[in-house]
């Protein structure tokens, strides 16, 4: 496969990295919405940013996204614990990597992405993340990110999970 490198999500990339949002959900059950319209979730309005990790060949492994709070739980939570206003946040969201690509620390390399990314505009990044997403809260916690509490994660026709909230280092 060679080693995929990072580099902004182009619109030519959305077919193949829809397919691999659908591969991994497929194989993680992550993420729990988005999957029956892939393109339209990686491509809203609320994307401020997106990176992939692509082959030499031209596929899509892995996706991440910086993202406006619309509401987030975690965004609300750090605002309230920080006093930070609403304009000065965003959303560490839709990172994913396919199951052949890990252990390339992709996931880490797309994370750190999107942190420098927002550092660079003065943004703070939070996420939540399911609880059942093991993997996810190592490379977080890895990263230094920090929990700021817990909520749940809505989805579907009413569904819930629980999820864990965290805060991004200050560098």
């Amino acid at each position: 496969m060679g080693s995929p490198r990072i580099r902004p999500l182009e619109e030519t990339d959305l077919p193949g990295a829809a397919a691999a949002l659908v591969e991994v959900h497929a194989t993680d059950g992550y993420p729990v919405e988005g999957v029956e319209q892939p393109e339209a979730w990686l491509w809203s309005d609320d994307v401020l940013a997106s990176w992939v990790a692509i082959t030499d060949g031209g596929q899509v492994v892995g996706h991440v996204a910086v993202m406006s709070p619309k509401g987030e739980d975690a965004a609300s939570l750090w605002t309230e614990q920080s006093g930070d206003s609403i304009e000065n946040v965003a959303v560490l969201a839709r990172l994913f990597v396919l199951k052949s690509a890990r252990e390339r620390a992709l996931g880490e390399e797309l994370a750190r992405t999107a942190m420098a990314h927002a550092q660079s505009r003065g943004l703070r990044l939070v996420l939540d993340v399911m609880t059942k997403d093991v993997a996810a809260i190592r490379l977080y916690e890895r990263l230094g990110w920090r929990k700021i509490g817990e909520t749940a994660h809505h989805y579907g026709d009413g569904q819930q999970t629980s999820a864990l909230c965290y805060v991004a280092p200050e560098r």
